[in-house]
């Protein structure tokens, strides 16, 4: 990996790189999925069989991850609009001042997904689109996107910074 530091970015380039790149492709696969794909036009819960394990499937998410705090008004949708826009200026200036890459790029890709999902699905559309199934047996895993998997792997890459820190093996927080 010192090829990487060839590049001279700092972690803050990094972190936003990170979130670019989550925002971005978030965006183009509901771009693509939706109006291309024509799963705006779908009944939520109509699906689509990709491999025996995988459906692309429409469903659209009026609440934060895995529904909780379902919002069912424009009101509603605002308030959350609202409390993920102060969540992203708070993770922002974090990032802003992060001393090292994996944090800053666990920070970007947080952003970035909560800026894809919370806030532009739901000025344009009140709510969030969903569309990745993975299943196996009798068990089905939540539907997300590309925004929620962003997400999870910023957290991933936040414990990873927070266990492999310096001052961490030391004992010192």
């Amino acid at each position: 990996m010192r090829w990487l530091e060839r590049l001279g970015m700092t972690p803050r380039d990094w972190g936003l790189a990170a979130a670019a790149f989550a925002l971005t492709l978030d965006q183009a696969s509901k771009f693509v999925l939706l109006y291309i794909f024509g799963f705006k036009n779908m009944t939520s819960g109509q699906a689509v069989e990709v491999l025996p394990f995988f459906n692309l499937i429409m469903a659209w998410n009026p609440g934060i991850s895995y529904g909780l705090f379902p919002a069912h008004s424009r009101t509603g949708s605002l308030l959350l609009v609202f409390l993920s826009l102060l969540a992203v200026i708070g993770l922002g200036w974090w990032l802003w001042n992060a001393p090292r890459r994996a944090l800053a790029i666990g920070l970007g890709l947080v952003i970035g997904g909560a800026i894809g999902n919370n806030l532009i699905d739901r000025l344009i559309y009140g709510r969030v689109a969903d569309f990745v199934q993975f299943y196996a047996f009798s068990y089905s895993w939540y539907v997300f996107n590309v925004a929620d998997a962003a997400i999870t792997f910023g957290v991933i890459a936040l414990l990873y910074d927070a266990l492999t820190r310096p001052d961490t093996k030391t004992g010192r927080a």
